[in-house]
């Protein structure tokens, strides 16, 4: 396994495209040294999204505490809008130029599948959401997206090393494989039940070999009131009207004194999908959508150059503040030499945009990843998709 970047090359500035090398060597060759600052914004959001979830800032500062910039930015596991800075980076352009596309990536990918992630926790309300995306991605990213995932919202993630970074215990069910080398879903259910400790949910996978409503009956029959919950991942060739099938399966446990095994859906879930279910699903498994969700297209560029406004076509210039109403909860961009006193409403204005590094030094104590998430979902709460 050649093919992936090892944190020492991003560091050292190899994850970069070959221009900004080529930038920062003319730069030097000609003995220019400016100071310059950057912001890093998104003009637009995948799919019309109307908000996003930040995420991959503290990547981002682990690189940017080790170059001589100072920085700003919203705080990951922060909702923002399209046209709202999220970092800045102030420095002599060839001291850290070469960094912009490691930079860009930490955030893009995290930030869409952070955003992917909050959205279906959103849509699922109360019910629970797992992410089970590693397996549609590079498995050397599979750490980050499973903590952006964790930090949206999502009540628990699959992978091994994934879950230890984060500091929880994975979570899973099981797959069509046991059922498949074992010759039955009940074989299954009952060498699962026998096997593994008795702290972890006995959760039946029952679309195997046969129609979903008889093998649920067949793995509550076969380990009694111990099971859990079961989990539907029908094939889509063989689903028909899904609403319709996860509702018999209810009907049926139920009517045999069942009533405590949930049921939980997985296969080509969405937000849209969990919204079409939730009257039925008791929790979802959701992959592609999360670990395959469209990245959002933060680009970054140079607003001063030695102190005075500068910026490409369709950009505007200068340093900015990004502020928020503390009464209404409004936002606002200004020029950072003339921000408002108060918001329209009347309510006060404060600065969303935080100290991040300065010198090579992490200005204040890194968050940890739970800080992170609680953010999320204040931020999160009672917004519409």
């Amino acid at each position: 396994m050649k093919f992936y970047a090892t944190p020492e090359e991003i560091l050292a500035g190899k994850v970069t495209d070959v221009y900004f090398d080529r930038t920062v060597e003319i730069l030097k060759a000609r003995g220019v040294h400016k100071r310059v600052l950057v912001e890093v914004m998104a003009k637009s959001l995948p799919e019309e999204w109307p908000w996003a979830l930040l995420c991959g800032i503290e990547e981002c500062a682990e690189l940017l505490e080790t170059l001589p910039v100072e920085s700003h930015a919203l705080p990951e596991g922060s909702v923002f809008h399209p046209w709202e800075p999220v970092l800045t980076i102030e420095g002599y352009y060839e001291e850290f130029g070469a960094y912009e596309t490691a930079i860009l990536g930490l955030l893009c990918q995290a930030t869409g599948a952070a955003t992917a992630a909050a959205r279906c926790k959103r849509a699922a309300g109360e019910r629970s959401v797992l992410s089970f995306g590693a397996r549609r991605a590079h498995p050397a990213i599979a750490p980050m997206l499973e903590r952006a995932a964790w930090i949206a919202g999502c009540d628990g993630v699959s992978t091994v090393l994934a879950a230890e970074k984060i500091g929880i215990p994975p979570t899973g069910t099981m797959p069509h494989a046991l059922a498949l080398v074992l010759g039955s879903t009940a074989a299954a259910v009952r060498a699962f039940d026998e096997v593994i400790d008795e702290g972890v949910p006995r959760i039946a996978l029952v679309d195997t070999f046969s129609d979903e409503k008889f093998e649920a009956l067949a793995a509550a029959e076969a380990i009694g009131r111990k099971l859990d919950g079961v989990r539907l991942d029908t094939p889509g060739t063989r689903r028909g009207d899904f609403a319709r099938i996860i509702e018999e399966v209810r009907w049926e446990l139920d009517l045999r004194g069942f009533e405590n095994v949930k049921i939980y859906v997985s296969g080509g879930i969405d937000e849209h999908k969990i919204l079409e279910l939730n009257d039925f699903a008791d929790g979802y498994g959701v992959g592609t959508r999360i670990s395959g969700a469209p990245t959002v297209d933060f680009a970054l560029d140079i607003v001063e150059v030695e102190g005075k406004p500068l910026a490409k076509r369709g950009k505007k210039s200068g340093r900015k503040a990004l502020l928020g109403c503390r009464d209404c909860g409004g936002r606002i961009v200004a020029p950072a030499a003339k921000p408002p006193d108060k918001c329209g409403c009347g309510g006060s204005l404060e600065p969303l945009l935080e100290p991040v590094t300065k010198d090579g030094k992490r200005a204040g104590k890194a968050p940890t990843t739970d800080a992170i998430r609680e953010r999320a979902k204040v931020e999160t709460a009672g917004l519409d998709l």
